[in-house]
């Protein structure tokens, strides 16, 4: 599959806001976040929806004709992308009246503060099963997608939580604890979903057909020109350079990330390493995000010559 540079910027930059967004309702919910200023959380929660913004804004450049993004709410029932539109939607006067709570105390705050993180994780959800949900491609049509989609949220989220929260010195050790475990259950996730998915390649013209014991060739290809299938289906990368990216994106999403944590748990390093640890796992999860598309294979491939996708 062509990876859209606006999608990878969607994907990993809303990801991150709604993790953070999550992160800052469950600091109310369970009081975390009491030692916090108004103005702080406030904050945080600005953050939050500019990440989410500037993902929303970004994924309509994907579009060829972005003044038509409005249809994309017309198909609720049926579709994921119409579920994702709508509940994204849906958040941002949810997360306005959960920032004006938290400033003025109000005292629905902890009501808006687990609305935030349901709305959030619903459209997290959502986005994940646009790709999960089809069946044509089977690297995405998996539950580990949505799985993994969730966990990177939350892991870069969080890790946007603590760099911000080590800025305002109010930095706990025990949510640096729980972050290095939930980048660490992260990385387990991701081993395994590698190990299903084995090499980078996909479905044979034999299995596609299903006769698989038979001998099975294409008498004549789809296209005789380039078209948009080819565009968006026909990306093609080596095999041997997508397996040494997977070793640069696990080094670089959770392994380089993971010990700047600990320096900071360890008390050897300072706090502000969090913010690098943050750039460096969002620089690997655009990585992650490219070799998702990269490595997938839609089934279509083969009716344009293909003997494997």
């Amino acid at each position: 599959m062509h990876p859209a540079f606006s999608v990878l910027i969607f994907t990993v930059t809303s990801g991150a806001g709604y993790g953070l967004l999550a992160w800052l309702g469950a600091g109310q919910l369970l009081g975390y976040t009491q030692t916090y200023m108004e103005g702080q959380q406030v904050i945080l929660g600005v953050i939050a929806m500019v990440l989410v913004s500037i993902g929303l804004v970004s994924s309509t450049l994907h579009l060829a004709s972005p003044k038509n993004a409005w249809r994309s709410f017309s198909r609720f029932r049926t579709s994921w992308l119409s579920r994702e539109a709508v509940f994204a939607i849906i958040l941002y006067p949810v997360a306005a009246l959960y920032g004006a709570a938290i400033f003025w105390q109000w005292s629905s705050i902890d009501m808006l503060a687990g609305l935030s993180i349901i709305l959030a994780l619903i459209t997290l959800f959502t986005t994940s099963m646009i790709y999960a949900s089809l069946k044509t491609i089977r690297q995405w049509n998996t539950p580990m997608v949505p799985a993994l989609f969730m966990a990177y949220a939350l892991i870069s989220g969080g890790l946007l939580f603590l760099a911000v929260s080590g800025f305002f010195g109010s930095l706990k050790p025990q949510l640096l604890a729980v972050v290095m475990g939930l980048i660490v259950i992260t990385l387990a996730l991701k081993l395994v979903y590698f190990f299903w998915q084995g090499k980078p390649q996909g479905a044979t013209i034999q299995t596609a057909t299903g006769f698989s014991q038979a001998s099975v060739r294409l008498l004549d290809a789809g296209h005789s020109a380039p078209t948009f299938l080819n565009r968006e289906f026909g990306y093609q990368v080596a095999a041997d350079l997508l397996l040494r990216l997977r070793i640069v994106m696990t080094l670089v999403t959770f392994i380089l990330p993971l010990g700047l944590v600990y320096w900071v748990f360890d008390g050897a390093g300072r706090v502000e390493l969090l913010a690098l640890a943050w750039s460096i796992m969002m620089a690997g999860l655009l990585l992650e995000r490219w070799l998702f598309f990269a490595e997938a294979r839609h089934v279509v491939r083969l009716y344009q010559g293909e003997q494997r996708t």
